[in-house]
């Protein structure tokens, strides 16, 4: 936005020199139009997302943000110097200015799109070789226990920070009285950084992650400090743990109506482009508020997986392993709408568009979550901790699934047929089924909502059954299919799996 309006201020002024007559004459007369148009082309801009980052957009989008962000400050402008003609404006200034500064703006963007795609062969060479420095399994280094004089220098520091509770889980769960082990309290990720690196085994910070203002960039940071199966210690305060801590500080009602506010302006407002910079801007991403499924979502999209966990006070600590180099996620889904990875016909990946039910970096957790709970009746987790609160109520009511009727749209998917799964829901499958379903296009409704299914082998017979018979009468199989879910669906209340 900066550099888009010191444009418009170079061709202002170089507009104002180049017109007949003298500077003193046009200057004053028209700075203040020229202000108030600056204004609203940075509102606009900011509501059409022309300032938006251009990670993950193609150089056609942001062309088309300009472009049509120009287009409607340039009208808004017109309409104002209509009603207002004390201004006496020239229409012509205005769109030479506009036409200039256009021509400029796409300049930049062609070359910042070609930096970035400079920029981006370097990132996949960096990942690269981060794969093949994981391959290579760099071994823990050799520790040596510390005296006793430094041991009860590190005992003092933690129990001052942290308390004696957190110092013995410590004691207890890592090796925190070797000369492997960094304790550190920071929430930047130059403190992790500025050590030499792969020097420690162990690295703990007794500060919760919820002040850390780019938390990924400061899980990248650590992983890269730590060897192959280095452990990373810190804390969190969940969306929950917050909640309990407000509702016992304040009386009723005042602690819901404290909760309420704190809850729409800390976990709600970083969701969306507008406010997340408006928040971002005011409290630099400190006391944010995180759940524990985005914590741990988090954790293992950097490298980690998790060895440890418990409730400490009004903290969450968790102990992780690191697996492997980060992930580096291209599109991360955090807002309402989420882009999910699925498996379609052929084998492709496409992206199925749902209402987000779960918090987010929560797909990175299906393994876990699996590991821990196992499957419940329908092939669903139990005690999915991933699904969040307002999750649960749409997809009782089958909000979550209508933003799939893009997929439909697009072919990606068709009305009747298997559900479109994860890589992972998709290995648990037997080899023989994961080829037949990968011969047809998913649909919007599966045959679960036909047969019903209780376990994930009575889902496969069902698939199995629906595939057979699709097979042989495709249409007729689809329609009959179509009737015996809407049946169960609206008459006998089944809800979105």
């Amino acid at each position: 936005m900066m550099v888009d309006l010191t444009i418009m201020f170079i061709f202002f002024g170089f507009v104002m020199w180049y017109m007949p007559g003298t500077i003193h004459r046009y200057l004053p007369k028209y700075t203040k139009p020229f202000l108030i148009f600056s204004i609203i082309r940075a509102i606009v801009g900011i509501v059409n997302s022309k300032y938006k980052d251009l990670k993950g957009q193609t150089i056609v989008k942001s062309i088309q943000n300009i472009t049509t962000s120009d287009i409607l400050s340039i009208l808004i402008a017109l309409i104002f110097i209509y009603f207002n003609p004390q201004f006496n404006y020239s229409p012509r200034i205005l769109e030479g200015l506009v036409i200039a500064t256009y021509i400029f703006e796409l300049l930049i963007i062609g070359v910042l799109f070609a930096f970035k795609k400079s920029m981006e062969a370097d990132a996949l060479n960096l990942i690269e070789e981060a794969n093949k420095k994981e391959e290579q399994l760099i071994p823990l280094k050799e520790v040596h226990q510390l005296d006793e004089v430094t041991k009860k220098q590190f005992e003092k520091i933690i129990i001052d920070e942290s308390g004696e509770k957190v110092y013995n889980y410590l004691l207890e769960n890592s090796d925190l009285q070797t000369s492997g082990t960094l304790v550190l309290s920071t929430t930047t990720r130059f403190n992790i950084l500025n050590h030499p690196e792969e020097y420690y085994n162990t690295i703990i910070n007794l500060k919760r992650i919820n002040d850390v203002n780019r938390i990924n960039k400061f899980f990248e940071a650590v992983n890269t400090k730590l060897p192959h199966n280095g452990v990373f210690v810190s804390c969190v305060e969940t969306k929950n743990l917050r909640k309990q801590r407000i509702l016992k500080f304040f009386f009723p009602p005042f602690n819901y109506i404290y909760y309420i506010i704190d809850f729409l302006l800390k976990r709600v407002a970083p969701k969306f482009f507008l406010t997340k910079k408006l928040y971002f801007l005011i409290t630099g991403g400190n006391n944010r508020v995180i759940s524990k499924a985005e914590t741990f979502g988090r954790l293992y999209s950097c490298g980690f997986e998790i060895i440890n966990e418990k409730i400490i006070g009004n903290y969450l600590y968790f102990i992780v392993r690191k697996i492997s180099a980060p992930f580096f996620p291209e599109d991360p889904t955090y807002g309402p709408i989420i882009k999910l990875k699925r498996v379609g016909k052929d084998g492709k990946i496409f992206n199925v568009y749902k209402m987000r039910t779960m918090h987010p970096y929560a797909e990175y957790l299906q393994a876990y979550v699996f590991e821990k709970n196992k499957l419940e009746e329908g092939g669903k987790f139990k005690d999915d901790f991933r699904v969040s609160t307002l999750g649960r109520i749409m997809r009782k009511f089958w909000l979550d699934e209508l933003p799939m009727l893009v997929n439909w749209l697009q072919g990606d998917m068709k009305l009747v047929g298997v559900r479109p799964l994860s890589k992972h829901y998709y290995s648990l499958y037997n080899k023989e089924l994961q080829q037949r379903r990968i011969e047809h296009k998913p649909g919007l409704v599966p045959p679960f909502y036909a047969d019903m299914p209780k376990t994930l082998e009575e889902i496969m017979a069902s698939e199995t059954k629906y595939l057979d018979a699709y097979e042989r009468r495709p249409l007729f199989t689809d329609i009959r299919y179509f009737f015996k879910a809407f049946w169960n669906i609206f008459i006998k209340k089944a809800r979105s799996a």
